[in-house]
């Protein structure tokens, strides 16, 4: 009996991949356990192992396909003799059939109320073929699914395509339609629609300009960002550090650790200072999860690592517990494995706070964005050599330190935030005192 293989979910948020490359082809022989492809989510790319067993009969989805919905039947497994046209054909969903434009117009389809929009066939009695969460925004709109035109898999409609549709779209039948008169007091207000792509590319089209289609990775930055500046009450919090002390205490340590093979970073130093300061500060420690607030008890520090045309933020868990040679350890090969995208789901995906350094870069100070469901996220600048004014009132010099802390006000006070800051402060300032 042939058996469909789906695109796996291989992280809890992903909704659709890319099929990078089979490593099995058609009449190949497959073992539950195989690896029969490599898919590319929007953080990495991962190995797909069979689970059946059988001969893969077809191929429905082409290596190099982005945008395949996760459940999309993309190859059939059949047994020895077995056909898989006839199972393909009936599985795998027909484009949308587009509308008779010369149908007569006393065929034309009645007005229908907006809860239609969700309807599952097309007047001609053709199948809609539409995402659920497409489905609801059609309703939320009024929008009509059989005047759409699908971008997703086989003529699949999908979000992108109802956002950017507006409800004048619908056919003119229904715009025809006698509507009861609403009172002044019930009208909506008219929010004016976002630029769309044609719209943006019109202003530009005596320029000369470079395409860049979107990868998994990037819709996945953009998406999560977006909804972190619209949703998050973020609030800052900035503050100065003296390096000059972990300076001489680092460059102490890595002589007598040479022999080994460690060399400690003051990224290091900043992560184990995070670490400890969320053990001093534990109301710090927690993260929002809709309805409530999650405090936990140990440190898991999310770092972010810049690679090419995004960035991961992988944690490094229990981090409080840590060696800080430890620590360099596993920040060296996470970061590795980071821009190479072999981390698996678990070691980018939770923590409660995340540090975004771009000192290396000469950035003296920014402002990052909390990465949800985290409570704060610290941006960390340039050692700058400075004038300075001492305890004794007498003016010297000194390696100084922009940090600025990003705190989710409904999750962290701005009491409870300075308290935190002033705990990774005073960390990095005593190094020694931080390590006992």
């Amino acid at each position: 009996m042939a058996t469909e293989i789906l695109m796996p979910a291989l992280s809890p948020t992903m909704e659709e991949g890319t099929l990078a490359k089979w490593l099995k082809k058609e009449g190949d022989e497959v073992r539950s356990g195989d690896i029969i492809a490599e898919i590319e989510t929007d953080k990495a790319t991962m190995e797909f192992e069979a689970v059946d067993e059988g001969i893969l009969g077809k191929i429905l989805i082409a290596e190099g396909t982005a945008g395949v919905k996760v459940n999309t039947p993309i190859a059939v497994l059949v047994e020895e003799g077995e056909s898989a046209d006839t199972v393909s054909a009936e599985k795998v969903p027909a484009p949308e059939k587009p509308a008779d434009a010369a149908a007569p117009a006393q065929e034309a389809p009645k007005a229908a109320p907006a809860p239609a929009a969700a309807a599952t066939q097309a007047s001609d009695g053709s199948r809609i073929f539409a995402s659920p969460l497409a489905r609801r925004i059609a309703k939320d709109k009024g929008l009509d699914l059989s005047s759409l035109k699908g971008s997703g898999p086989h003529g699949r409609i999908v979000k992108a395509d109802v956002e950017g549709a507006t409800p004048a779209s619908a056919p003119a039948a229904e715009a025809a339609a006698p509507r009861a008169e609403a009172p002044a007091s019930a009208a909506a207000p008219i929010t004016p629609p976002a630029a769309s792509a044609a719209s943006v590319a019109k202003i530009f089209a005596d320029r000369d300009y470079e395409e860049v289609t979107l990868d998994g990775m990037r819709k996945t930055i953009a998406a999560r960002l977006t909804e972190a500046k619209q949703t998050i009450p973020h609030f800052y919090l900035r503050r100065e550090v003296a390096l000059d002390a972990l300076m001489a205490f680092r460059a102490e340590l890595n002589a007598k650790l040479e022999g080994r093979g460690v060399k400690l970073s003051v990224n290091d130093f900043i992560i184990k200072a995070c670490a400890v300061a969320l053990q001093q500060v534990p109301n710090a420690n927690a993260v929002w999860a809709g309805d409530r607030i999650l405090r936990l008890k140990p440190s898991d520090v999310a770092v972010a690592v810049a690679i090419e045309g995004g960035l991961f933020t992988p944690v490094l868990r229990d981090a409080h517990a840590k060696t800080l040679s430890a620590l360099s350890a596993e920040m060296k090969d996470l970061a590795a494995r980071a821009r190479s995208k072999k981390l698996a789901p678990h070691e980018y995906q939770g923590g409660s706070f995340a540090i975004s350094n771009l000192g290396m870069f000469g950035v003296e100070n920014f402002d990052a964005v909390i990465n949800p469901p985290h409570g704060s996220i610290l941006a960390v600048g340039a050692g700058i050599r400075k004038p300075v004014v001492g305890k004794d009132g007498a003016i010297g010099t000194a390696t100084m330190m922009s940090m600025t802390l990003s705190v989710d006000h409904r999750v962290i006070d701005g009491a409870l935030g300075a308290e935190f800051l002033k705990a990774i402060v005073e960390n990095l300032e005593n190094p020694i005192a931080m390590l006992a």
